[in-house]
């Protein structure tokens, strides 16, 4: 009598990168995995032994000028059709394009012409992760899947300093525009899934209760199962549980890869932005982006650039909201 197929439960990770930097995109990135009832467990704790050595915490693993450890997680999901290009990214634009929710068209929709050039030139990139390092990964993928836990989807949504910017003036701070575009994925995820997921999801801000803050999932049955400081917790008939927690990158396996995926993808945009004022500025020095004083040079050197061809602040620079937090939190 043959043995019965293991029953399986499909479970997404999402985080983000880029949260508070003065340049660059936010990117938000969710991991789908099928998981059998063996790997359950090894899905919900973070990596160990030598896995934990290329998969866990992006900002200790993934910098500013050394993104090869994201890129290569990236590109060998995309090789396993993880992306939505069902083939291998043979360049870094094919790259940032296969892992991306949204469609070219979508992601240039908010470029006034003469500054798209600014985030999606390709000239002077080019990959960077030595082929040990792919293999040593896709060995990684192989175990898991042996271990119950196979990885089937990858996708980012990009929110370019024009967006995060409209939402600013839209009342949406940098917390709600992070908030709804997990809830975008893990609606396209578990489209994709064809049943009831279990998503975990980096923390937002302070939040502790949710439910006023949703977006597209707004209006949508749903059970308060947890709300604390540490993990919030809802079910919704028909897409399945969804929980943010706290720390989730250093405890979660599907956390921490999508982590890792959406570190590359973002230091990929920066580096673009570094490299198309770099072209017209001898020896300026590339920045991440961030609070810093590298940065604040970078912005400081670009300013005459950036007059002379019109480059709308809105396309170059975040502003600051004044009411950049959650309005709702959990405890004293």
């Amino acid at each position: 009598m043959a043995s019965a197929e293991p029953s399986v439960r499909y479970r997404i990770g999402v985080d983000e990168n880029g949260l508070g930097p003065r340049l660059g995109p936010m990117v938000v990135t969710a991991v789908l995995s099928r998981v059998t009832d063996a790997g359950w467990p090894v899905a919900g704790r973070a990596p160990r032994g030598a896995l934990a050595r290329r998969l866990g915490d992006s900002k200790q693993l993934v910098s500013y000028g050394d993104a090869s450890l994201g890129e290569a997680w990236a590109r060998a999901l995309v090789a396993r059709g993880c992306g939505r290009a069902r083939a291998a990214a043979s360049t870094v634009d094919e790259l940032l394009h296969a892992v991306a929710l949204d469609e070219r068209a979508a992601l240039r929709a908010l470029c006034p012409g003469h500054v798209e050039e600014q985030c999606w030139s390709a000239e002077g990139e080019a990959f960077t992760a030595p082929d040990d390092l792919l293999c040593a990964i896709d060995r990684d993928l192989d175990k898991l899947a042996a271990k119950g836990v196979e990885i089937v989807a990858v996708r980012s949504v990009l929110l370019c300093a024009k967006q995060m910017n409209d939402g600013v003036r839209a009342g949406k701070n940098r917390f709600v525009l992070d908030l709804h575009a997990m809830e975008r994925l893990i609606l396209e995820l578990g489209g994709l899934a064809g049943a009831e997921v279990f998503a975990v999801c980096g923390k937002v801000g302070g939040f502790g209760k949710y439910g006023s803050a949703f977006g597209p999932l707004a209006g949508r049955l749903h059970l308060v199962l947890e709300e604390s400081r540490a993990r919030s917790a809802y079910h919704f008939p028909g897409l399945g549980e969804i929980a943010f927690v706290r720390d989730s990158d250093a405890s979660d396996l599907c956390v921490a890869m999508a982590s890792m995926v959406g570190k590359y993808v973002r230091e990929a945009m920066m580096e673009r932005v570094a490299r198309h004022y770099q072209r017209a500025i001898p020896d300026l020095r590339g920045a991440s982006g961030y609070h810093d004083p590298v940065t604040s040079a970078f912005i400081a050197a670009t300013r005459l650039v950036r007059r002379e061809r019109a480059i709308p602040d809105d396309c170059f620079e975040r502003r600051s909201a004044a009411g950049d937090a959650p309005a709702e939190r959990v405890g004293p």
